[in-house]
């Protein structure tokens, strides 16, 4: 292709009014969608339009109605196959409410959760749905609220934030979990999570800002204290924040001496590299160590052995949040609303009984 053929120029609502015989603001009126003309009048702009092959300038568009017909999403990490089914469902029910989705991803970083936040406030969506990545750093979001445009947090809501939230019941799906390890006998379990903490090895819940990863910690610690379970913040380990973070915390617990016997993992992405490293360290899922994860990732029925896993319903999660918001910005004056979906303990083949020998 030609670099240097001119390109061709764009089609103008001058251009449209011209072909049309009306006036400027009369064309602006029906390709903007809003005002009154008539039948007789939208038809025939409408097809110069056609003819023309004019197409919209949304960032004009929405200085004049104030609208710019989509939707902003910030989630916490789009390499995580939880989010990509999440924004599945947002988008969903945006295109059938008439929305574009804008997408932003802050790596679980709060910077860059602040920075997409303001990208997306600038590009003038109409509404935003965010994964805080702290509880604790909310101003970002308040500025939202302030401008006011609806906000509904997805997955992590923030207590004193007076917005739509939707969220499973985290603490109590992941004492539903490690009970299920304890049940088995288990005493010798580990807790391995994505954390905003550089400290790899937990020292207080006081210290853990993200919402749901708080919450699991204290669904694992109440279902071991009621077992009483000596010291179970020894094996709980944070900052899995990647693949080789994952691998890394993994190779030091299943390395040592006292290696755990069962583990749960906050997440299908942390899940599949302990399985890995249990592989490669030639151990045996479940007879040397019991693996639950969250998430029903795909792959997880279809290993050797297929994973218990703790089924968040994600594309639900995605659906819900975005009605909420949809509902918003169609006017909806209602208190906010936080809605909490149920989770299922799908179990598989690879949680056993411990033995003195494991």
């Amino acid at each position: 292709m030609d670099e240097h053929l001119p390109r061709k120029p764009s089609v103008t609502v001058a251009d449209v009014a011209r072909a049309a015989n009306v006036s400027k603001a009369t064309a602006a009126r029906v390709l903007g969608g809003y005002g009154t003309v008539s039948d007789g009048v939208r038809e025939n702009v409408l097809q110069a339009a056609r003819r023309l092959d004019y197409r919209p300038n949304e960032l004009a568009r929405s200085m004049t109605t104030g609208r710019s017909g989509t939707i902003g999403v910030v989630v916490g990490d789009i390499e995580n196959p939880f989010f990509s089914a999440a924004v599945r469902g947002i988008a969903d029910i945006a295109k059938t409410a008439g929305f574009n989705v804008i997408l932003a991803n802050s790596g679980e970083d709060i910077e860059a959760e602040k920075a997409a936040v303001k990208t997306l406030l600038a590009k003038r969506v109409d509404g935003l749905i965010v994964t805080p990545s702290r509880a604790r750093e909310t101003s970002h979001l308040e500025d939202v609220v302030r401008s006011g445009r609806p906000l509904a947090l997805l997955d992590r809501a923030i207590p004193g934030l007076s917005v739509d939230a939707v969220t499973v019941d985290d603490r109590e799906a992941a004492e539903a979990a490690t009970e299920l390890l304890i049940g088995r006998g288990h005493r010798k379990i580990a807790y391995i999570t994505a954390c905003d903490t550089p400290e790899h090895r937990y020292a207080t819940i006081e210290d853990i800002h993200t919402a749901s990863v708080r919450l699991r910690i204290e669904g694992f610690l109440a279902a071991c204290q009621r077992a009483r379970i000596l010291d179970p913040t020894g094996l709980i380990r944070l900052g899995a924040n990647g693949r080789a973070e994952t691998r890394k915390l993994a190779l030091e617990l299943l390395g040592s001496h006292e290696r755990p016997t069962a583990i749960l993992a906050s997440d299908s992405l942390i899940a599949l590299e302990v399985f890995k490293v249990i592989r490669e360290l030639s151990l045996r899922i479940p007879d040397d160590v019991s693996l639950i994860t969250f998430h029903d990732a795909d792959w997880t029925s279809v290993t050797t052995p297929p994973i218990t896993v703790v089924d968040q319903p994600v594309y639900r999660l995605g659906e819900a949040v975005a009605k909420l918001l949809v509902a918003r910005m169609k006017g909806e004056a209602a208190e906010p609303r936080h809605i909490v979906l149920p989770t299922t303990l799908i179990s598989r083949a690879s949680v056993s009984e411990a033995t003195s020998s494991n």
